[in-house]
């Protein structure tokens, strides 16, 4: 069951040019719609759709109620009483878009740039790009140490430029800053068996490029919502049948990353698995003494480990 609640402004507009979807899921995406809303002029004919995909926490719910009366911008609430998973929430939220371009904003970011949306405009404008990926960022520093190693993740492997990104095309899209014509959506959606954290964007992206034009545009968000030690071990973990789908889905674009090759490598050492706790005592750093670079390469290889042992 999903229940509707729309502003005043939004039962007025029924063709924006842009809609901004924002699944949200134990998040309180409260200040992304704030912060949103203090870039809307009556210039951008621009709507905010949030779909709460189960967690049914009333405060939230309620102050998103009051932020969407209090502003002019079209802005509509879906809050679902079950959770159906991050594809099949982006996928109702683009069929309730209204407008022929779509934004997908993870719940936890928030636009680095005062022009954001001006930015995302002017590309849609320009005819040039069917999908538009802005890229992200994380912040100088963590909210707490137990964030540090994320934003340290991060840092290395995924806040790149758009130049960078440009060069290796779809591998860098993600749906936590990503504008796409919705006719390619309606072709090509989300494909919902991908169950829990991890590459059905990667998927999406790696099946969408093939047909249509891919944009890496310098428009950062920033990426709030850090996740803490235990967290990314677990995702990691956990995502390890996810990337097998992805990598028969998708077997050249799998085998020409760095992770595929270390993967396979690892698969083929005997007993490879009983690193895994040592890996895990290096990536949470009881003693406080590990280099954050070691950290960061356990990491990866405790998630090669797992993905080794699924392929």
């Amino acid at each position: 069951m999903i229940q509707a609640y729309e502003n005043k402004t939004a039962k007025r507009i029924s063709k924006p040019d842009l809609s901004v979807l924002i699944p949200y899921y134990n998040d309180d995406p409260s200040a992304l719609l704030a912060a949103l809303h203090t870039q809307y002029d009556h210039t951008h004919n621009v709507e905010i759709l949030l779909y709460d995909d189960g967690t049914q926490d009333e405060d939230i719910n309620t102050k998103l109620r009051q932020i969407a009366d209090t502003v002019d911008q079209p802005t509509r609430l879906f809050f679902a009483t079950t959770n159906t998973g991050r594809s099949a929430a982006r996928n109702y939220l683009m069929g309730e878009a209204r407008a022929p371009w779509v934004l997908f904003l993870d719940a936890d970011m928030r636009p680095l740039h005062p022009d954001f949306l001006t930015r995302y405009l002017s590309e849609i404008k320009s005819g040039h790009s069917d999908i538009i990926f802005g890229g992200f960022r994380v912040a100088d520093t963590a909210d707490t140490p137990a964030t540090e190693l994320h934003r340290a993740l991060s840092l290395q492997s995924d806040c790149l430029d758009a130049a960078t990104r440009e060069q290796s095309g779809p591998q860098y899209v993600c749906t936590s800053n990503l504008c796409v014509r919705k006719s390619v959506l309606d072709a090509e959606p989300f494909d919902i068996t991908f169950k829990g954290w991890g590459w059905e964007d990667s998927e999406w992206a790696a099946r969408a490029v093939t047909k249509y034009r891919l944009k890496h545009l310098e428009n950062a968000a920033l990426h709030m919502g850090l996740e803490n030690t235990e967290t990314l071990l677990a995702r990691f973990r956990d995502s390890a049948d996810n990337y097998v789908q992805f990598t028969k889905k998708h077997p050249d674009l799998a085998q020409s990353l760095t992770l595929f090759t270390l993967s396979q490598r690892l698969k083929k050492i005997p007993g490879q698995k009983t690193m895994r706790p040592i890996l895990a005592f290096l990536v949470r750093n009881p003693l406080g003494v590990i280099p954050m670079k070691l950290r960061v390469f356990a990491l990866k290889m405790w998630r090669a480990s797992w993905y080794a042992g699924a392929l």
